[in-house]
């Protein structure tokens, strides 16, 4: 059994709960109460002092709740992460495909932000942006809350350079080589995939095939926006869905023998908001068939 520290703020409600175990078994719907009920006779849930919580601890707001997630067993890793880059602020990984950034689902220890927390021993660590766990790459974490927003800013505000490489079957010659695909982009059904829809654009992205080799062609894709998705649904709908992708244009089963996703952040550029050095960052994993 695998578990991962946790902790969840306890704001002032206007009919608040009389217990925290009450208020833990509100907020998490999806978590049978019963399990709830276990972590906190097991001791699993404390207060920020290190107190138990015990089930019939008053609720009281202003808190922090820490408490640990439980799987009961986690893939294996298949590839090694990396650092690529390390000081005082950030720390840059290069992430191998099939490694979620954050803990989700079976994902706790084996993640990105976990390896990374052990490695630096830095539990502040914070990603910037996201990568899909199917999409290999580089992340940029933060290790200061205090310097957070600056590095944020740079993926909201559009000041970084963005680079992934993809590949693709390209069945015959074209004359067309440059793409740029604007448009709006919306959960879909299921809830893990994305659609296009009509509507104000949310996601930008120039695509351009840069080589052709044995009818596989490798594309450069430049976002302007970050979309969960974004250019996996770019690709599929100029008619150019990357090699691995079984969510677009259509779900499918993972065929045996079928690489990874084709799809890596390739390389970062920006000016460092608080020193003002120029960076640049490349990704050393490999694309393959």
């Amino acid at each position: 059994m695998m578990s991962i520290a946790s902790r969840l703020y306890l704001p002032k409600l206007q009919t608040p709960p009389a217990t925290i175990l009450d208020h833990l078994v509100m907020h998490f719907p999806r978590i049978e109460p019963d399990v709830w009920r276990s972590r906190v006779a097991r001791g699993l849930v404390t207060m920020s002092d290190g107190t138990a919580v015990t089930a019939g601890t008053p609720y009281r707001h202003g808190i922090h709740v820490h408490y640990r997630k439980e799987v009961p067993l986690e893939p294996a890793v298949v590839e090694e992460d990396s650092v690529v880059y390390e000081d005082d602020e950030i720390v840059v990984a290069d992430k191998p495909h099939g490694m979620p950034v954050t803990p989700s689902g079976p994902y706790l220890e084996r993640t990105l932000l976990a390896r990374l927390q052990t490695r630096t021993g830095v539990d502040t660590l914070a990603p910037m942006h996201r990568l899909d766990r199917e999409t290999a790459g580089l992340v940029i974490f933060t290790k200061r809350v205090e310097s957070r927003g600056a590095y944020h800013r740079l993926f909201a505000e559009g000041i970084i350079e963005r680079e992934y490489v993809a590949l693709s079957p390209v069945s015959e010659v074209w004359t067309v080589r440059n793409w740029h695909v604007e448009n709006r982009i919306e959960r879909g059904e299921p809830w893990f995939r994305q659609r296009i829809v009509e509507g104000s654009v949310n996601a930008v992205t120039e695509i351009e095939l840069i080589d052709v080799k044995d009818g596989v062609g490798v594309f450069r894709l430049s976002p302007k926006t970050g979309k969960k998705h974004q250019l996996r649904l770019h690709m599929s709908s100029i008619g150019f869905p990357i090699i691995g992708d079984a969510l677009y244009p259509e779900m499918r089963e993972k065929r045996d023998g079928e690489p990874p996703l084709q799809l890596i952040a390739n390389r970062l550029r920006f000016t460092d908001p608080l020193s003002g050095v120029p960076r640049i960052f490349c990704s050393s994993m490999k694309l393959r068939v």
